[in-house]
């Protein structure tokens, strides 16, 4: 099984958002692991380093961090046809719906979100970092 992180998850890793940290990491940490693989969006890695950069005001932590991420889930470019896809999709926002694309093109069976709502009418279902570890078991 692949499932594809958002941006706000792998964000509340790196940040350590209190609410949010505990079983978004829990995920990431059933891919190390090897219950699962994960990827996400090679765009999203600059909104990433962007976000989670303006918090820590340390260029070398962000990137460290982002790397140590991206030695337990692998990146996903997105292409000419996930854009023009992306815009036939009927869903509320464009980002998300190339993300959508992108993850039906990787052949993911869910993409792991905060913002589960962003994802109707996506082609992979959308679940909330606790949903999916209940998959899991």
């Amino acid at each position: 099984m692949k499932v594809y992180f958002d941006t706000n998850i792998i964000i509340d890793i790196l940040l350590k958002r209190e609410l949010f940290f505990n079983t978004s990491f829990e995920v990431l940490m059933k891919v190390a692991r090897g219950y699962t693989e994960g990827i996400i969006g090679a765009s999203a890695i600059v909104d990433i380093f962007y976000i989670v950069n303006k918090n820590l005001k340390n260029s070398k932590k962000t990137m460290d961090s982002i790397f140590d991420v991206l030695d337990i889930i692998s990146l996903a470019d997105t292409t000419v046809q996930n854009i023009f896809e992306a815009r036939f999709l009927d869903m509320p926002d464009y980002e998300d719906a190339v993300i959508a694309s992108i993850a039906f093109r990787e052949n993911a069976s869910y993409i792991v979100t905060r913002n589960v709502a962003d994802f109707t009418n996506s082609p992979v279902p959308a679940v909330l970092p606790d949903d999916f570890l209940k998959i899991l078991e």
